[in-house]
């Protein structure tokens, strides 16, 4: 939680210079509190919710939750953002959430599971239902207008006060240099996942659901593929079909953004 808390802190900094929000202009009645207070919150709920759900229900029932939460934010683009689902786009949709459940189920058996009982259900449902929230607040800032970079700057601002508070209060100190160290290094990647995140839904600002399973699609696709790489872990069957399916997945997405 430490390094979650700093890498907060880097995260605002980097968005200032990158962005350069003009925070003279905040003001009570002009800006989004309400949505800047809630990702504030939600953005550390959420790795705490993961990292209980890890502890109490298991890597592979969090790892499908997690990736799940795509259903929901689908749902959002179709209702809330109002785009419109070719059919190239559900083929897409529908080979990815396929490529995800395969490349999960090669897994079931490669990892020792905790016992989940109502707490474990708690987080699970914690970590599905934060992950599709803050998907769908942060497309939700894209529409601000030039607004958007200060709430995405006083957003991160809020997420490390709010993480500094939860780990005084539990800890009686503000990190240790290796935990504030590493917790910088990781606010550069969380800032650029972030940013780049947001682009794209400002690239594509017609196309909400493009961006909320193609991400998905691609972190499943990409995290197998370092561990063939990198950790030499055997290419499985299901993995294998979940691979093909979820190349065919993305090569529809992208197909559908041009048609």
């Amino acid at each position: 939680m430490q390094m979650i808390c700093w890498n907060y802190a880097i995260a605002s900094l980097l968005c200032f210079y990158w962005f350069k929000p003009d925070l003279s202009h905040v003001s009570p009645s002009n800006t989004p509190w309400w949505l800047i207070l809630s990702l504030g919150m939600l953005l550390p709920s959420v790795f705490l919710s993961l990292s209980k759900s890890l502890q109490t229900a298991g890597i592979v029932k969090t790892e499908v939750a997690q990736r799940l939460s795509v259903v929901l934010s689908l749902g959002a683009a179709y209702f809330i953002f109002n785009e419109h689902f070719s059919s190239l786009k559900l083929i897409g949709i529908g080979l990815g959430i396929a490529a995800v459940l395969c490349i999960i189920y090669s897994h079931r058996s490669s990892h020792t599971q905790a016992s989940s009982g109502s707490s474990g259900m708690f987080y699970l449902v914690s970590v599905w239902v934060g992950y599709a929230l803050v998907d769908i607040l942060l497309k939700y800032t894209t529409g601000l207008g030039v607004q958007f970079s200060v709430a995405l700057n006083l957003m991160f601002i809020c997420a490390f006060i709010f993480s500094l508070l939860y780990v005084v209060l539990t800890t009686k100190q503000i990190g240790s240099s290796t935990n504030i160290f590493w917790g910088l290094c990781l606010g550069v990647v969380n800032f650029a996942n972030i940013a780049l995140y947001v682009k794209a839904h400002m690239l594509l600002k017609d196309s909400p659901a493009i961006v909320f399973a193609g991400m998905n699609i691609l972190v499943v696709l990409l995290g197998v593929l370092s561990g063939l790489i990198f950790f030499k872990e055997k290419l499985k069957t299901s993995t294998s079909l979940g691979l093909g399916l979820g190349i065919m997945s993305v090569l529809c997405l992208a197909y559908a953004m041009i048609v």
